[in-house]
């Protein structure tokens, strides 16, 4: 992939995640080799012992290409995500976290408040009589401690900062990664800014293998562990929620060929303004009957609607966060 070129320098941040999206650039496995011949890692956590300082330090766009995965859940994200937007000449949110709020954004779904009272004071291993809580500082004889301020929000990194770039995914699919870093290598025109890259603009289900059938009805939906599942036909025919309807494809349909249905996690396509709405919408055309008592009783059949229908995007749904 050496072009001869001066190296490609890229930096990596790891925000609100679970660190899988890093674990998905060291799956290029021997690629990697080759692409560090093109391009020069200065800043990423996981791997790199860069500080914070020195990153601060550095001339604006000093970064040609900043992946930023997870989303911003705290003080020192946000800090970070306006450092490295205004020391990087692309900034790519990379992951379904950084890209719509991801797994951290169910949280969303509760408050601050709520979330500590059941961590630190009701859960079943927990013994705080005292009810210590975080501190955001704390004096030692040393010094003074100090830790991140934690949000009540949940935040995609677009609604922190101005962001170049999508790639989805939980985690983006190591192959489309190396495309569009081989994309940028080849000196290629860039798609236009705000690009959902990485990614196909039909929905999964147009990339699917499954047989699907007309006016198939369901009069129950279920888990996918509770049928038997026959390995072909649509898992959404066989009363199975599958996200496919509402999320774009280029994940090579990995999950459905492991007999899992779809979660969401490469994000709605361009059609599709919010991933509830049109699963919701889909799901009415599949009602077996017409009789409300009959249709509230196969809605009710739908266990954890916003866990399902909002896995990975809830702080950029329409919903947002729950009202109290």
């Amino acid at each position: 992939m050496n072009t001869g070129k001066p190296k490609l320098n890229i930096a990596i941040y790891w925000g609100a995640a679970c660190g899988g999206c890093c674990v998905s650039v060291l799956d290029v496995h021997e690629g990697l080799l080759e692409i560090i011949n093109s391009v020069e890692f200065s800043f990423w956590p996981i791997a790199l012992d860069t500080k914070y300082h020195e990153v601060e330090n550095w001339p604006d766009k000093h970064v040609d290409i900043c992946l930023f995965n997870g989303a911003v859940r705290n003080s020192e994200n946000e800090h970070m995500a306006k450092v490295l937007r205004k020391k990087s000449k692309v900034l790519i949110a990379y992951g379904a976290c950084s890209h719509l709020g991801g797994i951290p954004g169910l949280a969303n779904l509760s408050t601050k408040e709520s979330l500590f009272k059941r961590v630190y004071d009701e859960s079943e291993s927990t013994v705080n009589e005292s009810k210590v809580r975080p501190q955001t500082e704390f004096k030692v004889p040393e010094g003074t401690l100090t830790l991140p301020t934690m949000y009540n929000d949940v935040r995609p990194l677009d609604q922190v900062v101005d962001v170049d770039y999508f790639l989805p995914g939980c985690p983006p699919q190591t192959e489309r990664l190396v495309e569009v870093l081989t994309l940028v290598l080849s000196g290629a025109a860039l798609p236009p800014k705000g690009s959902v890259v990485g990614a196909y603009e039909k929905a999964l289900c147009d990339y699917c293998d499954r047989v699907k059938s007309e006016n198939k009805k369901i009069s129950k939906f279920y888990r996918h562990w509770e049928i038997n599942d026959d390995g072909k036909t649509c898992l959404f025919e066989q009363g199975v929620i599958c996200m496919g309807p509402a999320t774009r494809g280029g994940c090579g349909a990995r999950c459905i060929k492991a007999n899992k249905p779809c979660g969401g996690c490469y994000g709605p396509t361009a059609e599709c303004s919010d991933p509830g709405a049109t699963m919701i919408s889909a799901i009415a055309t599949m009602i077996a009957s017409d009789d409300p008592k009959d249709i509230e009783k196969t809605v009710e059949s739908i266990a954890d609607p916003a866990g399902t229908f909002y896995r990975y995007s809830v702080p950029n749904s329409i919903l947002r966060r729950s009202v109290k």
